[in-house]
């Protein structure tokens, strides 16, 4: 993956063709990754630079505090380090200006299009409880399994809940554990109960099928969007 550092933005030459190249390479890539429906690690990314942006426009005492500093004068009897600012100019200022009225759409626009991708996916999956529901559902098995494939993959799941004053966030982490080959005699009741008798951490554990009914490319997208799609379906109390 083509990156674009966090700090792409302050970091090196200020120059509005510059960095307008350095962007729209980075976009250029993120879209390829999206036409072949590969929305993950691009997606988040995505999400992560335009915030920044979002919050270095909203805030332009941050924007001198992402320039790089150099160390202006070392008081080595009090041990302390003063940094002087590599960039205090108003020149330099409005061209990051500048840069900023250019990315924020540019990126807003590929943001789009990574949700409209994340919500076409997620559409096209249908999750459901294997066997009977335990009351415990913070850990257990997703089953991942698409249409006209004869893998069913299997990880252990397991959800964390962090709480605020004002929100609740969900988080999930999973683990695979192995391929299963369907088979007409092979259902998944049946494996489900074949993971009891393997990993006997879970006497009753909580088991959820995500079934899609398109190939998506299991690593960058079907397993991502999967796993908030069980999040969404635990928290919603079904």
């Amino acid at each position: 993956m083509k990156q674009l550092n966090k700090d792409w933005l302050t970091s090196g030459l200020i120059d509005f063709e510059y960095k307008k190249y350095i962007l729209l390479a980075y976009l250029q890539e993120v879209k390829g990754n999206f036409d072949s429906v590969r929305l993950y690690p691009y997606l988040s990314d995505l999400v992560f630079h335009y915030q920044n942006l979002l919050t270095l426009k909203k805030n332009k005492e941050l924007i001198y505090e992402n320039f790089p500093k150099k160390i202006s004068k070392a008081d080595f009897e009090k041990l302390r380090i003063q940094y002087k600012k590599v960039v205090a100019d108003d020149d330099i200022m409005s061209e990051l200006e500048e840069i900023l009225h250019f990315a924020l759409p540019q990126v807003q626009t590929m943001l789009r299009e990574g949700k409209d991708l994340f919500d076409f996916v997620e559409e096209h999956l249908e999750i459901s409880p294997i066997g009977i529901s335990p009351l415990r559902f913070e850990e257990g098995y997703l089953f991942l399994d698409e249409k006209n494939v004869r893998e069913t993959y299997i990880y252990q799941y397991q959800l964390t809940v962090f709480e605020n004053a004002h929100e609740t966030f969900r988080a999930i982490h999973v683990i695979f554990l192995e391929t299963v080959l369907k088979s007409i005699g092979k259902t998944f009741e049946n494996m489900k109960l074949d993971l009891i008798r393997k990993y006997q951490k879970f006497p009753n554990p909580a088991a959820y099928l995500v079934y899609s009914q398109l190939s998506f490319p299991l690593q960058e997208t079907l397993l991502p969007v999967a796993k908030r799609l069980l999040v969404k379906y635990v928290a919603s109390g079904n």
